[in-house]
């Protein structure tokens, strides 16, 4: 155990460092300065508690042992192997916590999302169960208190999407929602199915952390902004003026495109934070890929191509591929109720970063 310990050492004495730094006159009458170091001291005291917590711990540890081992008085040496078990256990649980205190946190868990579900193969079927998942997305983050804001859609004949894009806006969205991106298959009896066949269909799922202009640099001269009369829904006011938006990034070839709003300049403000959306996706990608492969195999790839989930509809079960894990009581799952999912994909992910090297 002593060895994980050891890597507080060096947070330790930054801490100090820092606690040091502030108590000088000529940081403390340094406001930016001193809200830097207050927000990295901040980032610290985590690591910092655990550390005390494990030094006093280990005195008593230390203490107990003597106790023990001197064993004069019969009655205090009993009291003090039944005081042991409780601080070795403490010590276990100290050590699981730093574990995870450890854990590289990801920069984008904190971060709105963009949300890109795109119908597969199947056809109309597939098309509809693309809608299925957006009401599952959609009342998820009403249970959590987000905001949804639609983007682009395209819609079905069937009353579904061929694709539908939307902001979800919230603490901690990138966080759960990334488990969801790849190709999600549904298995069950479509409406439209006179013998009771069950078909497969797919529908592909793309998580994009929204990224601030901070983030990506665009050049204007490297977009190519097209204005066009909108299609599909909208009535009679959104097609008699040329509101939507069609912007291509030419050095990467990326195009988006937006047409849901009555407003030309709304249109061009969201499919400008799709572009930002995208292209920072792709500078994620390309770091991923210079990562070893077994971060990759922890982060995924984000791969589209990846069939991560099965819905199989007359057995009341959606497994997770990934950890190969099922769960039932599809109905209240699909009415956006995915924490259970989510929440054992969450431990399965800290369970791969704790497996990769920050055991000791």
């Amino acid at each position: 155990m002593a060895s994980i310990f050891e890597k507080l050492e060096p947070v330790i004495k930054r801490y100090e460092e820092i606690e040091a730094s502030m108590a000088t006159p000529e940081i403390a009458t340094d406001f930016e300065k001193v809200q830097e170091l207050a927000k990295e001291r901040a980032s610290l005291e985590q690591l910092v508690g655990i550390s005390r917590q494990h030094t006093k711990l280990t005195h008593d540890k230390d203490d107990l042992s003597s106790i023990i081992q001197e064993g004069s008085d019969r009655e205090l040496t009993e009291m003090a192997r039944e005081e042991m078990e409780g601080v070795e256990a403490a010590l276990d649980q100290l050590g699981q916590s730093l574990r995870m205190a450890l854990i590289p946190a990801n920069p984008n868990d904190e971060r709105d999302v963009i949300v890109e579900i795109r119908s597969g193969t199947g056809g109309d079927e597939a098309s509809l169960f693309a809608s299925d998942l957006y009401r599952a997305y959609s009342r998820y983050a009403q249970i959590h208190h987000w905001k949804i804001d639609v983007m682009d859609t395209s819609p079905s004949t069937l009353g579904g999407f061929n694709k539908i894009v939307f902001e979800v806006q919230g603490k901690g969205a990138f966080s759960r929602l990334k488990f969801e991106r790849g190709v999600h298959r549904v298995q069950r009896v479509p409406d439209t199915e006179t013998q009771g066949r069950i078909h497969t269909s797919t529908a592909t799922v793309a998580v994009l952390p929204v990224a601030d202009e901070v983030d990506i640099k665009i050049n204007a001269e490297d977009l190519r902004i097209d204005v066009f009369h909108a299609g599909g829904h909208g009535g009679q006011n959104v097609n008699k003026v040329a509101t939507a938006i069609r912007i291509v990034h030419e050095p990467s070839g990326l195009t988006v495109v937006c047409q849901d709003e009555r407003s030309q300049y709304k249109n061009k403000q969201k499919a400008m934070a799709m572009l930002r959306a995208r292209l920072y996706e792709a500078e994620e990608v390309r770091k991923t890929a210079e990562m070893s492969e077994t971060r990759r195999a922890q982060v995924g790839t984000a791969e589209r191509s990846e069939k991560i989930r099965t819905y199989n509809y007359p057995q009341d079960r959606i497994t997770d591929h990934r950890i190969n894990a099922s769960f039932h009581g599809m109905p209240k799952i699909m009415d956006g109720y995915l924490d259970e999912i989510i929440d054992a994909l969450t431990s399965w992910e800290e369970e791969q970063a704790l497996a990769e090297g920050v055991a000791p």
